[in-house]
């Protein structure tokens, strides 16, 4: 089945993490040029869906990445077509911050060949996005944990991929660093790039195009952000202990204090 407008396909996928179902049976679809947050209790497999789609684990069932089966790609094509940011990512604190965006560039570049122009304009504009071109010559061993992550989102730019996949990508930014990133999301989007995260935060996953809603392994919702069955989706798999509601123009998730007894 051909579906130009969809970024990446799950047909009936199942996977188990140390003998235990995690996913059971996904079927669903990404539009192309829009971001989708993820969202769901702990324990719903929202990082293993994300998991299952890069081809980072074992799955069954079918996947397809631009209508291309994802079993069937190289690891080069593949590399080149995803890129990922995952959770708690490690990466040598002997690294300088140019040299660990600039991994970012190897599915682009030949064996062992020197990285050309068009590889150092690209690390330049992510680092500069992503405001940590001032500690390009630094030592990733010197850096905060904000900065690390934001060193780690560059790299993940620098892929230049047409889906990115990330994984609590706020982890570790300040206020005004997280909407420097929602920022470049909507950046990226605009350019026809396919942006899928997993957000712990209800409010930030809001601010998304669209929405998955899972829990225990399966997809139980699917739909726009803005969207009033969205919000009962979302608000039901959080025992209903969450309520959304609009304030100054953006959905908040705020929690339902139970009152004390008198």
């Amino acid at each position: 089945m051909s579906t130009l407008n969809t970024a990446i396909r799950l047909e009936n996928v199942h996977a188990s993490l140390t003998g235990t179902d995690v996913l059971r049976g996904i079927n669903i679809s990404f539009s192309l040029g829009r971001w989708t947050s993820i969202l769901g209790p702990n324990g719903a497999g929202k990082s293993t869906l994300l998991k299952a789609m890069a081809g980072l684990i074992p799955s069954t069932g079918n996947t397809f990445v631009l209508d291309q089966e994802l079993k069937k790609l190289e690891p080069r094509q593949r590399a080149q077509m995803l890129s990922w940011l995952g959770q708690n990512e490690t990466v040598s604190d002997d690294l300088s911050v140019w040299d660990v965006v600039m991994l970012g560039r190897i599915p682009h570049q030949d064996w062992l060949a020197p990285p050309n122009t068009v590889d150092h304009q690209v690390v330049t504009t992510a680092l500069r996005a992503t405001q940590v071109w001032d500690l390009r010559e630094r030592s990733v061993g010197q850096l905060s944990g904000g900065e690390r992550q934001r060193v780690l989102l560059a790299r993940a730019m620098a892929v230049r991929a047409p889906i990115m996949l990330m994984d609590e990508p706020m982890a570790n930014l300040d206020p005004p660093h997280q909407v420097d990133w929602l920022e470049q999301v909507r950046c990226l989007t605009a350019q026809n790039t396919t942006v899928i995260s997993v957000l712990h935060e209800v409010g930030l996953a809001l601010l998304a195009d669209d929405v998955v809603v899972m829990q225990s392994g399966l997809v139980v919702y699917q739909g726009a952000c803005s969207d009033a069955e969205t919000h009962r989706a979302i608000e039901s798999v959080f025992d209903n202990r969450i309520s959304i509601h609009r304030v100054d123009g953006q959905w908040a998730a705020l929690p339902k204090i139970l009152k004390p007894l008198n």
